[in-house]
């Protein structure tokens, strides 16, 4: 049986269309035959231009472009998708949409940092947006991962960096090996390349292993976790949680209404 997963990104994809692009040839590669991942990114004009990383480091901003993530989670439901992916590192609005909404929900971060685990003691992270390693920080400890984690570094190149060695990526590459290895010295057995756009550019060129270190392709753990979700589902009826304040679920209709209150 089919599975259709609605991928959300924290980019507005129509501004990024190679990117895209390398996105779908991904999924193409990772996803089971039978599993159709539908793209989704923010609204057009949600940025000032095609990088959305001067939005992202602020906490308030993230918070209110997470908004977006919400209602997006609300809408693949409706139109009756098996799961809602959350595409992204910062992962926001994570467990808000998980409380709102009843079909399996994936985190990026989430979805890589708790595949690390199965890989080797401790996990770093490689970010491009180094105003984001205290987020990521706190994202470890809300998973409750602080002792399987060695630490986040930030990189020494940035988003349009990435997108411009797509085409040719030798030179990028050899930076990013150079930091993961200050990150191995630190403890770090497993390497996680923080956001997306990174993540995809080295797994279409097969960097898998960095020293007989693994460096994990984040996309492909989340696309397997939500395979796997769903398939639990399917075969023995298991959900989430659905007691308490973070857990339990709203009236859809209610839901509805306040989204719809907020011009949502």
């Amino acid at each position: 049986m089919s599975i259709r997963i609605w991928h959300q990104s924290f980019t507005v994809l129509s501004d990024l269309s190679a990117y895209g692009e390398a996105l779908r040839a991904h999924f193409s590669r990772v996803a089971r035959p039978d599993t159709e991942i539908i793209l989704h990114g923010m609204r057009p004009g949600t940025y000032r231009s095609n990088y959305p990383g001067e939005d992202i480091k602020h906490a308030g901003m993230q918070y209110l472009h997470g908004l977006q993530f919400i209602s997006a989670g609300v809408e693949a439901e409706r139109q009756g998708f098996d799961a809602y992916a959350i595409s992204t590192l910062p992962e926001p609005a994570l467990r808000e949409v998980r409380a709102l909404i009843d079909i399996p929900v994936v985190g990026y971060g989430e979805s890589v940092m708790l595949q690390a685990c199965t890989f080797g003691e401790k996990f770093g992270v490689l970010v491009f947006i180094s105003d984001m390693k205290d987020l990521i920080a706190a994202n470890v400890s809300r998973h409750g991962l602080e002792r399987r984690f060695a630490g986040v570094h930030a990189l020494p190149f940035g988003f349009n960096d990435i997108l411009k060695a797509f085409d040719s990526p030798d030179d990028l590459i050899e930076r990013f090996r150079k930091s993961a290895r200050a990150l191995i010295s630190e403890g770090a057995d497993v390497i996680i390349p923080g956001e997306a756009p990174l993540n995809v550019l080295l797994a279409r060129s097969g960097i898998n292993e960095i020293d007989g270190v693994p460096v994990l392709d984040s996309l492909g753990c989340w696309i397997k976790q939500a395979e796997t979700l769903v398939d639990l589902r399917r075969a023995s009826g298991v959900k989430p949680c659905r007691r308490g304040y973070f857990s339990a679920l709203p009236d859809p209709e209610r839901v509805r209404e306040v989204l719809s209150f907020y011009n949502l």
